[in-house]
């Protein structure tokens, strides 16, 4: 039968992530309809005199408190069995396991603080990106929860908002006049800052890819030594005119930045994009670099 395979393969339990199992096995002992076995004190016994019905009533309980026990011994290992194989009820059993490996209150309260300090002093990195971040923050949250202390959704969007670095300002700022952030979503606001981090990713490759298109063009009109050496004066000329009017989407590759400057330009189609700082790019021609005004790109924030 159905219910006899899923009864028979209950999460397993070596003595590590106690908090983890445990949440597992009371879902797995509340849909096998169980649990209600393990809070409760063992089956009362029969009166003198009882009914049919009554020793009926009596014989499932039993049944039911056995079945429970069984489960539990089945889903942990040899080693952790020892502690409980004394224990004739099912509720017993669970609460001789939570002594050891999830400790009293004051182990509680202090594996608490910990992880709330851990959780605080949490900030993302300039090496990270969004994804590697909020699988570090979640990893924290989800343990202070498994232990059974409170830490709404709501409360990890703000951490988030606070911890990021400065490169997502200008689309925290977006988010904030475009909706409201007490409505948001956790899921939400993770996708609109990892779609912003791969938009950039994707413009900062376009643009090296065009750099190096432009260089490429230039040195296949000039072959030799000598046109060589013109790469030098000619190209330097060709990329400056691509330089001034070019728009960046990466504030690390500035020389200087001026984020003071804002302002709007108007590109080919018409429309106006944004423009929040400017300053001098770098390009390496190999024998040398020059500096190279641009602006900042604010459209996609």
């Amino acid at each position: 039968m159905p219910g006899n395979n899923f009864l028979s393969n209950p999460p397993n339990f070596t003595g590590e992530n106690y908090q983890i199992w445990a949440v597992k096995m009371k879902s797995y002992l509340d849909a096998n309809d169980l649990w209600d076995v393990v809070e409760t004190d063992p089956v009362p016994e029969l009166s003198e005199d009882p009914t049919i019905a009554e020793m009926r009533a009596h014989r499932d309980a039993v049944k039911r408190r056995s079945k429970a026990v069984t489960c539990i011994h089945s889903a942990v290992s040899d080693a952790v069995f020892t502690k409980i194989m004394t224990c004739e009820t099912a509720k017993e059993a669970w609460d001789t396991l939570k002594v050891p490996f999830q400790g009293n209150d004051r182990t509680r309260q202090m594996q608490v603080l910990n992880l709330r300090r851990e959780f605080e002093l949490l900030r993302m990195k300039d090496t990270e990106n969004i994804k590697e971040y909020s699988d570090k923050l979640l990893d924290v949250v989800n343990k202070i929860r498994l232990i059974g202390e409170q830490l709404p959704d709501s409360r990890v969007i703000e951490k988030v908002l606070v911890s990021l670095p400065e490169r997502f300002e200008a689309k925290i700022s977006s988010l904030e006049d475009s909706r409201d952030l007490s409505q948001i979503t956790l899921p939400e606001l993770i996708n609109a800052l990892q779609a912003q981090e791969q938009r950039r990713a994707i413009r900062k490759e376009e643009a090296i890819e065009g750099a190096f298109q432009v260089k490429d063009k230039i040195q296949n009109q000039q072959g030799g030594k000598e046109k060589k050496q013109q790469w030098n004066k000619k190209s330097k000329k060709e990329v400056a005119v691509l330089i001034t009017h070019h728009m960046a989407y990466d504030e690390s590759i500035f020389k200087e930045l001026d984020k003071s400057y804002i302002s709007k330009v108007k590109i080919g189609n018409g429309d106006c994009i944004g423009v929040k700082g400017k300053g001098n790019v770098v390009i390496d021609y190999g024998s040398g670099s020059s500096a190279y005004p641009s602006l900042v790109d604010q459209s996609e924030l």
